[in-house]
């Protein structure tokens, strides 16, 4: 590479475009502990990515992908280079004018990421947040400040702003939202060295305004859908109508990840069952078929992951989850000894549960329901846990811990419901409430891992210790948490979040219940039944009678 540098740099950190053992839910999550014992943790190679000949990254969040596809259509591919921070110094030169910048989590604060960090301290900066500031902080890029633009864009940008760090960091213009329509002119502004804003916020863009890429994606992502329309309040996604991306798009984008090196694609998505769907989130059960034989049919296609998925689609159409099993399952790179298929594989998907509570759902995501009624949530919950585990789905589920205007009494629904799930398969992973940007809460206050209530401590610890009985392999680890609770507990638990938190992280190291019943709120020992059960059949509610949706689909 020459001293001149590449006219446009792209660049995304790497602990955001590891590949770790095909699992998104596991790069995020080793992304989100503490920087500084990092090596002591064993998790230094959490974000271990490749490098091609040339020092451009072999692979990259998508979405850096179809900016890039954008640039080189303008540009030229010969002007263009995309990299990880370590290789900034090969890239900026003298002839860099712009530098684009992939944020998907910057500081460590959405929803899940900042919690875990903070166990070990109020200074512990999550390693996605030291990463990321180490690549906007590069001393190439001061280097050749003053000859070049930085620009930041992706899902996690709006946290620069919210913190006041946009001057600080030099970043020249922070794009919100999806950037396919404003991306060339902005970078051919930046480019020829005229003024640019210092920050756009984006419309959703027309299909064909969506390029196919042209370079390998991290996880071999191939978007199918764009938008959601149910309209929870917490997410700016669900405000946003629904649209598929065609299947000869994808198929294009499947070729390409696999001709540079990808065995694995991941079908990504706000939600599998609305592509292409019918009328007010009516899945096309078809269509779907037809797109993943169309993926799997990609000579060098080895595995099939999946991303998003609302469960009521499940319970309205539980063919659709036996149906789409030979792909979503038969497979998948996920293996566990309580799955019933021949190779023991399971498919994972992201579902949003977010709350047991039937108030704080009719208050803040009543469309997540659609068909059914908010009053009906429990049932919908159980019964598509019931006929996605039938098929070997084990989702991955998330609860919001403190919602805006949580109770006490919601949260002991949300206890309730979480009981009522303690022998079905999947993992369920607890967040707190962030208020994002552009969504109908981002006024609201956040839920902070100081204040948790004792109950709310309860649901959290209860999650993560299903979670480790469903992904554990032997007893010893049964042994070791026993060791090591305690320990941390009077260590430093108890000074950072005080005596509350004490029997719910013990019920996480499997201390004995009938030690723990008269501390928490649930009781494990007596093996009560359920408040909540799944029903024979969840009877879907009249026209008049279903929540009204915020846009019409």
């Amino acid at each position: 590479m020459s001293s001149r540098g590449k006219m446009i740099v792209l660049a995304a950190t790497a602990s955001e475009s590891s590949e770790y053992l095909r699992s998104t839910w596991r790069q995020m999550l080793l992304a989100t502990l503490p920087d500084k014992y990092a090596k002591y943790l064993g998790v230094n190679w959490s974000s271990d990515v490749e490098v091609n000949e040339d020092g451009q990254a072999k692979y990259v969040p998508n979405g850096l992908r179809v900016i890039e596809a954008l640039l080189i259509e303008r540009f030229g591919e010969q002007n263009v280079a995309v990299c990880y921070g370590d290789q900034l110094d090969q890239f900026i030169g003298e002839d860099t004018k712009a530098i684009g910048v992939h944020a998907h989590n910057p500081l460590g604060i959405t929803f899940a990421t900042d919690v875990y960090a903070g166990f070990y301290g109020a200074d512990s900066e999550p390693i996605n947040a030291a990463v990321f500031r180490r690549l906007i902080l590069h001393p190439a890029i001061r280097r050749h400040k003053d000859h070049l633009k930085v620009i930041l864009g992706g899902p996690g940008a709006w946290q620069v702003e919210h913190k006041g760090l946009q001057e600080a960091w030099g970043i020249d213009c922070i794009v919100h939202g999806e950037a396919e329509e404003v991306a060339a002119d902005l970078f051919d502004a930046a480019v020829r060295g005229e003024p640019i804003p210092p920050t756009i916020v984006c419309q959703s863009p027309k299909l064909e305004s969506i390029p196919r890429i042209r370079h390998r994606a991290t996880f071999g992502v191939v978007e199918i859908t764009r938008g959601c329309g149910r309209g929870c309040q917490f997410c700016s996604v669900a405000l946003r109508g629904g649209k598929s991306v065609p299947a000869d798009d994808v198929v294009a984008n499947v070729r390409i990840q696999v001709a540079e090196g990808a065995d694995t694609i991941t079908i990504t998505t706000e939600d599998l069952f609305l592509y292409e769907q019918g009328k007010k989130f009516r899945t096309n059960v078809p269509a779907l078929k037809r797109l993943f034989q169309s993926i799997a049919d990609v000579p060098g296609v080895r595995y099939i992951t999946l991303t998003h998925g609302t469960i009521a689609p499940a319970v309205v159409n539980p063919e659709a989850i036996e149906e789409l099993a030979p792909w979503a399952v038969g497979m998948s790179p996920f293996q566990n000894e309580k799955s019933t298929h021949p190779d023991q594989r399971y498919a994972m998907m992201f579902v949003g549960l977010e709350t047991g509570s039937v108030r704080l759902f009719k208050k803040h995501m009543p469309g997540k329901a659609y068909p059914f009624r908010p009053e009906q949530w429990p049932d919908v919950v159980l019964k598509g846990y019931e006929v996605m585990n039938r098929h070997n789905w084990f989702p991955m589920s998330t609860f919001i811990v403190g919602l805006p205007g949580e109770t006490d009494e919601d949260t002991k629904h949300s206890l309730e419901l979480l009981y009522a799930l303690k022998d079905t398969k999947g993992v369920i992973i607890p967040t707190l409430f962030v208020p994002l940007e552009d969504t109908r809460l981002e006024k609201s206050e956040a839920a902070r891992i100081a204040r948790l209530t004792d109950l709310q401590w309860e649901f959290f610890f209860t999650c993560w210790r299903y979670n480790v009985n469903f992904m554990r392999n032997s007893s010893g680890t049964k042994r070791r948490l026993i060791l090591g609770i305690p320990i941390y507990y009077y260590l430093l638990g108890r000074k950072l979040y005080g005596p509350g938190f004490k029997y719910p992280l013990f019920r996480l190291g499997h201390f004995p219940e009938r030690f723990l019943r008269r501390r928490l709120y649930l009781d494990f020992s007596n093996h009560r039944e359920p408040l909540y059960k799944a029903p024979e059949i969840v009877q879907i509610p009249a026209e008049s009678q279903r929540p009204e949706l915020p846009i019409q689909v």
